[in-house]
């Protein structure tokens, strides 16, 4: 623990708990507005969408959109703040996008792998980034594509095994590196432990590591700049801070690991407002709060002269349990500080206000 925050240490609050009738699977808040999405799947195999809006210390259910698949993965991140259409990955391998203001048919819609869509994540809306409204997604079926919504039914990239290579499940893939209309990579977790670090500008494979466990959630610091950090966490409890900003020819990107728990940790988000502090979702039902302190220096040069990152360390601000059972999805308020949105299977939604982050 950093020694002087005592008193000021944030306290996660439990705002609003609202019971669901079906398994939540993701849940998003949706950009400049007081509501939020829940996605999963029901009792009898379709999929749902639920728009929720807060209301003081409630949660107001406004539109229930059924659709025929389960629904894995969404994300705002490849439209505009004006659109605010939703891109979501199902269980038959869909990708789809929707207008949450006329939801009955999507504006978008590809077959986009032949198993489950694990992941997506967007890059080039919500009024950061550059580039095209692209949108990634990470299937069970071993591949990583890239679409552009304006393209039809093929990916701009397609990132899958090589010949003779097995096919690995991918459980998480995030944008990074978006900082100007030509650079973007993508980076995939895979469930035997491997991170690839994907190239998109040169469609190259630019960096992989493994770190000997399933790696969960994917996540960098900020989409929208020169690649600072990213957070991988994994099935054994343990989640890894890499730092992007120097990659060595054969170390690669130094890093920092902390055993956070004993389950798994599901998922990693970072506060919007401030990139150097983070939560983590747990299997036990609880919550991290971690801060990320760079050293003195991040660079330094090895014997042979080559530049070296140097990692940091991270202390964890505050912990909380929930749910009796995982909490499986996760999403800060991109508007309101602190403020934040979790899934988790004990078929609960939980609205939570993280406080004092300005004092940290």
């Amino acid at each position: 623990m950093s020694a002087g925050l005592g008193a000021e240490r944030p306290q996660v609050v439990s705002h609003v708990q609202q019971a669901l009738s079906y398994t939540v699977f993701d849940c998003k808040w949706v950009p400049r507005s007081a509501r939020l999405l829940c996605l999963g799947s029901a009792a009898r195999g379709t999929g749902l969408i639920q728009l929720y809006e807060l209301h003081g210390a409630r949660l107001e259910l406004l539109r229930e959109i059924e659709k025929p698949k389960p629904i894995k993965c969404g994300t705002f991140g490849a439209t505009s703040l004006q659109q605010r259409y939703l891109a979501t990955g199902d269980f038959d391998g869909n990708l789809n996008i929707w207008n949450l203001e006329a939801p009955e048919i999507p504006v978008y819609s590809v077959k986009g792998h032949k198993e489950i869509i694990n992941s997506i994540d967007g890059v080039g809306g919500l009024g950061i980034g550059e580039g095209a409204p692209e949108i990634v997604t990470g299937s069970r079926d071993g591949t990583v594509k890239v679409w552009d919504p304006r393209q039809s039914d093929t990916p701009v990239a397609n990132m899958e095994p090589v010949q003779g290579e097995s096919k690995r499940d991918c459980w998480t893939v995030a944008f990074g590196n978006a900082y100007n209309q030509e650079e973007r990579v993508v980076c995939a977790g895979y469930d035997n432990g491997d991170i690839k670090l994907f190239d998109l500008k040169t469609m190259s494979l630019r960096w992989e590591t493994n770190i000997k466990n399933g790696v969960c959630s994917v996540e960098f610091d900020r989409k929208d700049i020169n690649m600072n950090k990213m957070v991988a966490t994994s099935l054994e409890g343990k989640f890894h801070v890499f730092d992007m900003r120097t990659q060595h020819p054969t170390k690669g990107f130094a890093s920092v690991s902390e055993k956070a728990q004993k389950s798994t940790i599901w998922q990693v988000r970072h506060l919007p407002q401030n990139r150097d502090i983070f939560m983590t979702s747990g299997g036990s039902g609880s919550l991290h709060l971690w801060k990320y302190e760079y050293p003195v220096q991040r660079s330094k040069k090895d014997s042979e002269g080559s530049e070296m990152g140097v990692a940091g360390s991270v202390s964890l601000l505050q912990n909380v349990t929930l749910s009796t059972q995982p909490i499986s999805s996760l999403d800060w308020s991109p508007d309101k500080k602190g403020l934040c949105v979790c899934g988790a299977f004990d078929q609960t939604v939980r609205v939570l206000i993280v406080t004092k982050l300005n004092k940290i």
